[in-house]
């Protein structure tokens, strides 16, 4: 049965759950930089081969197994989890060459608009309405991508791929009726055809650089389905047990781990058109997250009244 998030207004202890899921996606650009020899598609090929393991482990604890035949035996669930399966591997792909091309300021702002990103997917495809505080944060944000346009040009299209890419992906998943872990484990045996022959023509080039040329490397690779699935789980377990609203609040905190090791770690330079983005991104986020407070509060003064 698919878990349902916790009622706006209730918070059942899974902050730090969220917290712990966020903060590994944060720093997960560090592990990266460690692969950033392997070419990108060997890591995402051995990123997939190796979640599946790891998903049906915890599937297996937490007695989801079922739940993933079922998707699997239901064509409608099967085809949107394909079209979502392409998204994520397009997103994870996308990712792994920010990062090993020394664009992770590009990155971070990607996951900075995502949110804003859903809400326009909300209107277009769920008739959803804004409110005029989340009508103007998104105008805000719409010009702060009009600077990049101006001036970081080069970089655009990483922020927009991922923020779109993942924005759609939720989109999809939101109207699937499958669990977070059994549906990515759906999209992993999906794409595990392809992956195993990108691992194995790798594997087969012998080039020295990933899988089986060093031990150090195997094992990073390997554990590319750990940093993939544990903060998944976290994020589910947190979905379940506090508001979905709540957990806007705290996704914010990922990107802006990433945006702080892009500057002080990396080293990477922060353009005048960058910064000026970013100043109107956080401005944005500002206008979108008191919106939410706002909401949430009056969710929750209503059964008072």
């Amino acid at each position: 049965m698919t878990q349902q998030t916790a009622p706006a207004g209730r918070d059942q202890g899974g902050l730090p759950y969220a917290i712990g899921a966020y903060a590994i996606w944060g720093f997960v650009p560090l592990f990266f930089k460690l692969l950033s020899d392997v070419p990108p598609i060997e890591v995402l090929a051995q990123r997939i081969v190796w979640s599946l393991p790891f998903c049906f482990l915890i599937m297996a604890f937490r007695r989801q197994i079922g739940e993933y035949m079922a998707a699997l035996r239901d064509w409608r669930v099967l085809r949107m989890l394909l079209a979502s399966a392409v998204l994520i591997a397009l997103n994870w792909l996308i990712y792994i060459h920010a990062i090993f091309t020394n664009h992770v300021l590009a990155a971070s702002l990607g996951y900075y608009l995502n949110p804003l990103v859903n809400v326009m997917l909300g209107v277009v495809f769920l008739g959803e309405r804004l409110s005029r505080l989340q009508g103007l944060a998104v105008a805000i944000a719409a010009i702060g991508v009009a600077i990049l346009l101006a001036g970081a040009l080069d970089t655009l299209w990483i922020s927009l791929s991922l923020a779109i890419s993942f924005g759609t992906y939720g989109l999809l998943r939101k109207i699937v009726p499958v669990g977070s872990l059994p549906g990515l484990a759906v999209e992993t045996t999906l794409l595990l055809p392809v992956a195993m022959a990108a691992a194995a023509y790798y594997l087969w080039i012998g080039d020295g650089r990933g899988f089986g040329s060093v031990a150090g490397t195997t094992w990073l690779l390997a554990a590319a389905g750990v940093v993939t699935a544990v903060p998944l789980l976290l994020f589910a377990t947190a979905a379940r047990r506090m508001s979905y609203a709540a957990l806007g609040f705290v996704q914010y905190l990922a990107p802006s781990i990433t945006f702080l090791l892009s500057l002080f770690i990396f080293g990477e330079p922060l353009k005048p058109a960058q910064l000026a983005c970013f100043v109107l991104i956080w401005a944005s986020i500002a206008v979108f997250s008191f919106d939410m407070w706002r909401k949430m509060r009056a969710e929750r003064m209503m059964p008072a009244a």
